[in-house]
Parts: structure tokens; C-alpha cells; sequence
């Protein structure tokens, strides 16, 4: 195995991996997500297209019942995720008010998406036709290009599919170039830049080789200068296409860091979720059910199912204070600055105690009377709210069970005066 089969290998196995970390997303995820699912159809398709280049597959397709099989299918996949590719930049750049002056660059993107789809047809049907008609494939090639360079027929069928390759590098090279230099944020910004660069090598090669196979026609070149252009212009395509699978995924680390940021709070907020939820079943839209498949469920968002998380803890906490009696408050915090001596740490466990014994009271068949006091958090916005029940959360799971009771017995208020009083009276009266 080369080096250039190697690295063959690598990009699509990279391309295939941003493939499928962008699919839920794009398949499962809001509108702004499902409108990047064009974006995702180029990454898979480009993947399929890409494992068709590799040593193993290509050589097991041309060596098929359809001889050079793989590159009919590499072309296949190439041109779907070109359309799709298309379609995302039309859906991106080409929205703008109808009221006023259009910017150029939405007025190419509309011009674009009058003509994308049916060139894209076009092109299938013209490779088809061309691929089983003027091809010579007499033998199985390895490397088409040098394998067909001085055939007429092999350069006509090449030549409409780097028409097609070359003048959609060419669009996505400009939109994403002016992209760039109005992007505010560096992330974006040097994503970009390698996507546009990505492009830019994508137009050089698709030139180069319509000029290599035209050249060829009037004069034929020898085999190994055929087979080290292929090589070359290969390695070319390799570099294209691991700057635009690394630059298209750097602008969605951001949203990848908060995915796993909210992936983290769930996993330390559902034990406590699940044995309030438990407790009182008819506050959560769904039954509780296991860490694993809350964190597999794609039909809600993350953000938008820890928002319901706290919600939900919100409401069964404040259920949990007719329950208990104000003296609980002080007997939690008095066990929390037993347990710690932390005052950052204490807060959350003192919450974690008060929660932990509430439950017990009312799984224990407590009556429900007046609120009790609780002590009261303020948090400036969402996230605020989130990362403290997320401390609560990971303090309530070092609660056991029988000191959480014992806070409990300790809070148990005194008989009162007032009752005490009607007893002395009457027993004087009977003295």
C-alpha cells in the first residue's frame, strides 16, 4: 500500500466521522439544524465518494460484472453531494428582504438555484449515457485518469463532470470567500478560510486535469508521466478535502462544546430528576426513564430538555414544602456544616439534605399542610439556574439514605405551649 492509499484511507474515514457526528443534528435538530442538513448531505456524500477512491473498494468495483464500476458511482455520490452542497449555500447566502437593494452575492445564490438541480440531472444523465457508450473499458483500470489519458471517449466523460466539479468549487469558493471577510467571530472566521481555501484547490484541480486530458488527446504522454500527474493531482484532492472536513467542523465546535456541556448536566442531574419525577409522576411530559436512553432521545434538544429538567425539579421542590415543617431548613444546614467545611460546597449540600429528607417524609406518608420555608436561590438567568442544581445534584448523591432521616427526626418540631397549657389546666381542675 502507497502512501497516497494510506492517506486515502484517513480522509475517508475523517470525512465519513464528520459525516455522521453532524447527522443528528441535521436529521433530529432544530430548524436552524435541519437547515444544515444539505450541509450534511455533502459530507456523506463526499464520504461515499471518497471510500469508492480507496484501494480495496475500487479495485473489488472495477473488477466487477461493470467494469470501472466505482467511478460511475464515485461520480454518482460526488455530484449529489455537490447539489447538496449548492442547496446549503443557496439557503445560507441567498436569504435576504425583498424590500430594498440586494447584495451581488444573494442574487448569485438565487441564480444558482434556478439552474443547480437541473444541471445536476443533466450531468447524471450526460455521465451515463457517456460512461456506457464512448468509455473504453475494455480492461479494469486502476487509476482512470492515467489508465485513459489519450482516449477520447475517457476525456469527453471527464471533461462534464470537472465542468460540473470545477464551476461548484468555483461558487463555493466565492460565497464562502466573502463569507470570510465578513465573518465576526475568529472561529467562523478561520473555518472559512480553509473551506474557501479547500475550494480554491478544488477549481485547480478539476483545470488541471481537463487541460492534462485534452493535452493527451493530441499528444498521448507516457505511462509513468500519466501515472505521477494522477498522483500528484490526487494528493492535491486529499489536502482539499481534509481542509474543507477540518474547516466545516470548526465552526460547529462551539455548538459541539455545548452539546457536550448539556450531555454533562444531564448526566448529573438525573438521579435527582428521576427520584423526584418518581415521586410525583404526573409532573414530567414523559415517564422518567434510564440514563441511557434519555441522553439517545433526539427528538427534543438538549437545551430544551434540561430546561424541562429544571423546571420539573423547580415544581417538585416547591411541592415537597407542604410536606415539612420551617424547622427542617435549620436542621439541613446544620448537617451540611457538619459534612463540610467548605462554604462553597455547603450551600448545595444543605439544598441536597433538605431535598433528601423532604422525599422521605412524603414517601413515608407525611400529610400535606402549609408550605415550610426554604432558602431561596437567584440566579441572573438559565444557565445560573442549571449549574447550581447541578451542584445540588452531585452533593444529594453523597446524601445516604438514613443520615437524610436522621435530619429529618432532628427537625421534628417540639410539642408546642399551647397545647401543653389545656393539659396543666385541667389537671388542676380535677385536683
Amino acid at each position: 500500500m502507497t502512501p497516497l492509499d494510506l492517506a486515502g484511507y484517513l480522509i475517508a474515514v475523517l470525512m465519513t466521522a464528520v459525516a455522521l457526528w453532524r447527522m443528528p443534528a441535521a436529521l433530529w435538530g432544530d430548524e436552524e439544524d435541519k437547515r444544515r442538513r444539505a450541509l450534511w448531505g455533502c459530507y456523506a456524500g463526499f464520504a461515499a465518494a471518497l471510500w469508492t477512491k480507496t484501494r480495496a473498494v475500487r479495485i473489488a468495483l472495477n473488477d466487477s460484472a461493470v467494469t470501472d464500476l466505482a467511478v460511475l458511482i464515485k461520480h454518482y455520490t460526488a455530484t449529489i453531494a455537490i447539489l447538496a452542497i449548492l442547496s446549503y449555500i443557496v439557503a445560507i447566502y441567498g436569504q435576504y428582504p425583498d424590500a430594498g437593494t440586494v447584495p451581488r452575492h444573494v442574487r448569485f445564490a438565487r441564480a444558482i438555484q434556478q439552474v443547480a438541480a437541473k444541471a445536476s440531472i443533466a450531468t447524471l444523465v450526460l455521465l451515463t449515457v457517456l460512461f456506457f457508450t464512448v468509455v473504453d473499458r475494455s480492461v479494469p483500470s486502476d487509476r482512470f485518469v492515467a489508465d485513459h489519458a489519450g482516449q477520447w471517449g475517457a476525456t469527453l466523460y471527464m471533461s462534464v463532470f470537472y465542468l460540473y466539479l470545477g464551476a461548484a468549487s468555483a461558487v463555493c469558493a466565492y460565497q464562502w470567500a466573502l463569507a470570510t471577510a465578513g465573518a465576526g467571530l475568529r472561529h467562523l472566521r478561520v473555518g472559512l478560510g480553509m473551506m474557501t481555501f479547500a475550494m480554491f484547490i478544488g477549481v485547480g484541480y478539476t483545470v488541471s486535469r481537463t487541460l492534462f486530458l485534452w493535452v493527451s488527446v493530441v499528444d498521448t504522454p507516457s505511462k509513468s508521466f500519466a501515472l505521477h500527474f494522477d498522483e500528484i493531482t490526487e494528493a492535491a484532492q486529499v489536502v482539499l478535502f481534509a481542509f474543507f472536513a477540518v474547516g466545516a467542523s470548526i465552526p460547529a465546535l462551539s455548538k459541539g462544546r455545548r452539546r457536550a456541556k448539556l450531555w454533562r448536566a444531564q448526566v448529573k442531574l438525573h438521579g435527582l430528576w428521576r427520584e423526584l419525577m418518581t415521586a410525583f409522576p404526573e409532573q414530567p411530559f414523559d415517564p422518567p426513564a434510564s440514563l441511557a436512553r434519555e441522553l439517545t432521545r433526539f427528538d427534543t434538544p438538549a437545551d430544551l430538555r434540561i430546561d424541562r429538567w429544571a423546571a420539573d425539579i423547580a415544581d417538585a421542590v416547591e411541592k415537597l414544602r407542604h410536606y415539612v415543617d420551617d424547622t427542617l431548613l435549620p436542621a439541613a444546614k446544620a448537617a451540611a456544616a457538619d459534612g463540610s467545611t467548605d462554604p462553597d460546597r455547603a450551600g448545595p449540600l444543605a439544598e441536597a439534605y433538605w431535598i433528601k429528607a423532604a422525599l422521605t417524609a412524603k414517601n413515608s406518608g407525611a400529610p400535606a399542610s402549609t408550605a415550610a420555608a426554604v432558602e431561596t436561590q437567584h440566579a441572573t438567568d438559565q444557565d445560573g439556574e442549571v449549574a447550581w442544581l447541578v451542584r445540588v445534584a452531585t452533593a444529594y448523591r453523597t446524601v445516604p439514605q438514613d443520615r437524610a432521616a436522621q435530619v429529618l427526626a432532628d427537625a421534628a418540631p417540639a410539642p408546642s405551649t399551647a397545647t401543653a397549657a389545656p393539659r396543666t389546666a385541667s389537671t388542676e381542675e380535677t385536683a
